[in-house]
């Protein structure tokens, strides 16, 4: 069983998100902000986190940047999960250390095609 950290501020995405992951058989761990996901990242060094991008507090980019440059939690695998769907956003994220991006809102199958190709590499 894989663990998966969703860090997310909408309780509506959270579930969603919870739903879908559980239902593939992976562990979920839950934070509604960047400071707690990151102690949750840090203590539970989960395979893969899922970073809302727009949250109070840090933002997903500032997360991203301070997970990537940790030598403890460096390794793990982020998919930028966000609103942002501009052109030069997927750019931005990756910059950030994202190893992967989904506009929301995120369509299942897709969503669970991503997390699978993530995981496999």
């Amino acid at each position: 069983m894989t663990r998966v950290l969703i860090i997310e501020d909408n309780p509506v995405n959270m579930k969603l998100a919870a739903f879908l992951l559980q239902n593939a058989g992976h562990e979920v761990l839950q934070a509604v902000d960047a400071e707690l996901g990151l102690q949750v990242a840090r203590e539970e060094l989960p395979e893969l986190i899922l970073m809302d991008m727009q949250l109070p507090g840090i933002d997903g980019i500032t997360a991203t940047r301070q997970l990537k440059a940790d030598a403890a939690t460096k390794h793990i695998k982020i998919v930028a999960l966000t609103a942002f769907a501009m052109s030069g956003d997927e750019e931005r994220f990756r910059a950030a250390g994202c190893d992967a991006y989904m506009a929301k809102p995120i369509r299942y199958q897709a969503f669970l095609s991503l997390v699978e190709s993530i995981l496999k590499t």
